[in-house]
Formats: structure tokens, C-alpha cells, sequence
């Protein structure tokens, strides 16, 4: 609060740490309200800081883990826990947008191949006359236009899990 109510003041008032400028003559109402904003926003500074406290405390969730309590999540989490425990082809069925990703990484990361790589590919993203080469591989010369050695998905995926989504997308010649 000031007699002097000049803008480089008030400038340098708000620029070394105040949290209003009140000039003289000053409104008792308005001096009450402005304490009352200052108390609430030092009360909401104090508990974003005690939020931020809290979160780095807390353990970390890995993005794109499968977050869930209920009883038939459980039942997932259980699932997925004695899938991962063998070596076995896995058949992860649910509509668009359910997470069967979430599910065939959650494997993937709680199985003995979790050091090796996880490689996804959307089947119905590919034309049927180059899946075989992009999941197989292809090499130099073996068709027109293949001018290099190309690694397939199957074998950068060796140590680890393939993940074939939409794969019920592809025509049934080629879902075999």
C-alpha cells in the first residue's frame, strides 16, 4: 500500500514478490477482499506443492500400464499372470479400444521374454500383397522392387512377442 501509486511501482511491487498493489486513498472492502484472494491463493501454492510432494513420493506407474480394481479386472490381472508364466501363443480377443494391447504388453512385460523386444502390428493396416513380406522378411532380388535385404517382423521380434492386431481383419487365407 502506497501513496505513490505509479506504474513503476506498482511494476516493481508485483516483480519482487508482492501479491497486489493498493494505492492510497484505499476502499476498506477493497483491501478485505484482496487479503482474502492473497490467504486463498498462498492456501492453493501450498497445496499444489504438498500434491507435487505426494506424486514424486509415490510409485511410478509405467505409461500404459492397465490401471483397475474391480473384481473382473482382477480377473484379467490373474489371467495375464498365468499366461505370462508359459511360452505359448496367445489369443487376445475384445472390440476396438478395449486394450488388448495394454493386455499383450502386460504379458509381455511380467514374461521370461520381457528383455527382448515387443513389436505390434496392425494387420488391417497392411495391403494382403505385402503382408507376407513385412511379417516374413524378403530378401534382396526375391521380387521385383525388392532392391535390399529386409528384416520381417517376426524376426525382430525373436526374444520377445509379436503382436499381431486386427489380425480378424485379414481375410481367412491369410489369417493362417
Amino acid at each position: 500500500m502506497t501513496a505513490y501509486g505509479t506504474s513503476g511501482n506498482a511494476i516493481k511491487a508485483i516483480q519482487l514478490g508482492a501479491y497486489d498493489f493498493i494505492s492510497k486513498p484505499f476502499d476498506l472492502d477493497e483491501i478485505c477482499t484482496t487479503a482474502k484472494r492473497a490467504l486463498q491463493h498462498i492456501g492453493l501454492q501450498n497445496e499444489v506443492e504438498e500434491l507435487r510432494q505426494r506424486l514424486l513420493k509415490s510409485p511410478r506407474k509405467e505409461q500404459g500400464e492397465i490401471v483397475g480394481s474391480s473384481r473382473a479386472m482382477l480377473g484379467v490381472f490373474k489371467d495375464i499372470g498365468r499366461v505370462a508364466a508359459g511360452d505359448t501363443t496367445v489369443l487376445i480377443r475384445g472390440e476396438s479400444g478395449t486394450g488388448k494391447e495394454l493386455v499383450a504388453r502386460a504379458i509381455h512385460q511380467n514374461s521370461s521374454r520381457a528383455n527382448g523386444p515387443i513389436v505390434t502390428v496392425n494387420c488391417a493396416a497392411l495391403p494382403d500383397e505385402l503382408l507376407e513380406s513385412e511379417l516374413f522378411g524378403h530378401e534382396r532380388g526375391a521380387f521385383t522392387g525388392a532392391i535390399a535385404r529386409k528384416q520381417g517382423k517376426f524376426e525382430v521380434a525373436n526374444n520377445g512377442t509379436i503382436f499381431l492386431d486386427e489380425i480378424g481383419e485379414l481375410p481367412v487365407s491369410l489369417q493362417t
